[in-house]
């Protein structure tokens, strides 16, 4: 008697038994790590507005109205490490989230900690001295609200790659799409990285000493 001849796989790319394509193991791989990295790409974009900064040169020189009525410049950070970010005011939610995270940080680094914090505005038109004195009144008092006429502002807005657009409102109920980004820079005043703020305020003091 004859044997019958062995029935051969089919080969990855080639259509198989059931007449439906043969896809290879690795190619699905692959075409999910592709979509994995895209999709990552676009929630980074829509959670900030803008892409990351990189580490390219982040920061430089400005002067603008501090919160106390006092004209401050870069010279007068030089010194001691400090956080910038970037908001507004009348914003929902995230600056006020934002600014409490960063009083706690410097209340667990301490009252004798050189370590100070700019809340730079996004919406100059109504964040007048005045409204960001009573604004920050909430906050650690080492933290410095900066405004200024738009022209002065606007400098320090491309220095810093911050995205700021004012959203469709009536008169004076509008929002701003902004940057949330918090900036780590040294006594320099050089960039040292993004911070993360939203962790155990403990944990962000501990490294934050690295700087003082």
């Amino acid at each position: 008697m004859s044997k019958s001849p062995m029935k051969s796989s089919p080969k990855p790319g080639k259509r198989g038994g059931d007449g439906g394509p043969t896809v290879s193991r690795g190619l699905l791989i692959g075409g999910g790590a592709v979509f994995a990295a895209m999709f990552a790409g676009f929630v980074l974009f829509t959670n900030n507005n803008a892409p990351a900064p990189s580490n390219a040169a982040i920061g430089g020189p400005f002067q603008l109205t501090a919160h106390s009525g006092q004209q401050v410049s870069e010279q007068d950070l030089l010194g001691r490490p400090f956080l910038v970010f970037f908001g507004y005011t009348h914003c929902p939610d995230v600056c006020h989230t934002t600014l409490f995270e960063m009083s706690e940080i410097l209340r667990a680094l301490g009252p004798q900690a050189k370590l100070g914090g700019l809340f730079v505005t996004v919406d100059p038109e109504r964040d007048t001295p005045e409204a960001l004195k009573d604004y920050l009144s909430n906050f650690d008092p080492r933290i410095i609200g900066l405004t200024g006429p738009r022209p002065q502002l606007e400098p320090m807005l491309r220095e810093y790659r911050i995205f700021a657009k004012r959203a469709p409102g009536n008169g004076e109920d509008y929002a701003v799409d902004h940057t949330t980004v918090v900036y780590l820079m040294d006594k320099n005043g050089h960039f040292v990285s993004a911070f993360n703020v939203s962790r155990k305020p403990y944990e962000a003091a501990r490294e934050l000493e690295k700087y003082l």
